[in-house]
């Protein structure tokens, strides 16, 4: 693609600009554009990158770790691993949010997924369970989606579906839709509400920020299509199951989408708001200024506004003390 210049925008915080400025080398090339995923038929490779990614995630949990204040303990229901994570003196609420993280479908699972969990509980002031579904290459599609549903089913049988919300970041965003498209298929009930930030629901890359906002994501710079199709294991990536976005969402709860407009998975996130209003769900679209995908790594006031969107918006939905 042609050069050109982007400032670092002076409509946003002190701190969200900094983080932009942290993400790129000295000639302004995104740092993450420098690593390039491994072919889809080198499964070793995947798993040495998965190795060097899981590394970086126990640096981050080493930090997180000791300021969290819930409880965790991991339970694991036929082949599906979820973290338990229960709030600082609420062990009698009924209020749950299952939390599927992000991470191409390759990265982040077990003590990040925990962490994170922990992290949401705290938070939210509610339940939270981490699913921690398999990946590939060892585990390739429909098993994390299988996980998804598994957990979901485990949950329902210990709180009451209009106590509960499905959270999904990213590749999480994609399980959490999905994982409605199978539970009323096969005739669950649905949660109260769905949170959807940035999600990857369109696994074909259709979508036009795709393209322009390609290296302007100084997050997620370019295309995760070697990662998609490692997930899919040769399935068809339009598919409702592995790209949300095509199926049929009538019947979904109320959902709540954020996305950036730096944020490579910009169009998902449009193209599913305008998807969901279609099917008659109430949904509400949150965009953010400059930001990248994922947010500013937790730490600016935009992310700290999100935190508060997300938390009143749940508060809507399962329980006064959320937020």
């Amino acid at each position: 693609m042609a050069a050109k210049t982007l400032p670092f925008p002076t409509s946003i915080s002190d701190e969200a600009q900094a983080v932009l400025r942290s993400l790129v080398n000295d000639d302004g090339v995104p740092v993450n554009s420098l690593y390039v995923m491994p072919s889809v038929d080198d499964p070793g490779a995947w798993r040495t990158v998965q190795a060097a990614v899981r590394r970086n995630y126990e640096t981050k949990a080493d930090m997180i770790e000791p300021t969290l204040r819930s409880t965790a303990t991991t339970v694991v229901v036929d082949k599906t691993t979820v973290h338990c994570a229960t709030p600082e003196g609420l062990e009698a609420s009924g209020d749950a949010v299952i939390d599927l993280h992000g991470g191409a479908f390759t990265f982040g699972g077990g003590r990040a997924c925990r962490v994170s969990a922990q992290s949401h509980a705290d938070r939210l002031s509610a339940f939270c369970y981490g699913v921690d579904y398999r990946m590939p290459p060892d585990h390739p599609y429909p098993a994390a989606l299988d996980d998804c549903l598994e957990a979901y089913s485990y949950v329902l049988r210990r709180h009451d579906p209009s106590k509960i919300v499905i959270l999904g970041r990213s590749a999480g965003g994609n399980l959490a839709a999905a994982t409605l498209l199978r539970a009323r298929d096969e005739k669950l009930p649905m949660p109260a509400a769905l949170v959807l930030l940035s999600p990857e629901v369109d696994l074909t890359e259709s979508g036009d920020s795709f393209e322009q906002n390609r290296m302007s994501d100084v997050v997620l710079p370019g295309s995760l299509m070697s990662n998609n199709r490692l997930y899919a294991g040769g399935a068809d990536l339009a598919h409702p199951y592995l790209s949300p976005l095509f199926g049929d969402l009538s019947g979904f709860p109320p959902t709540f989408l954020q996305s950036g407009t730096r944020d490579l998975f910009l169009s998902n996130t449009v193209r599913m708001h305008r998807a969901l209003r279609a099917a008659g769900t109430p949904a509400e679209l949150h965009v953010f200024e400059a930001m990248p995908h994922g947010g500013f790594m937790g730490q600016t006031p935009e992310d700290e506004e999100l935190f508060r969107e997300v938390g009143a918006f749940i508060r809507r939905f399962i329980g006064e003390t959320v937020g």
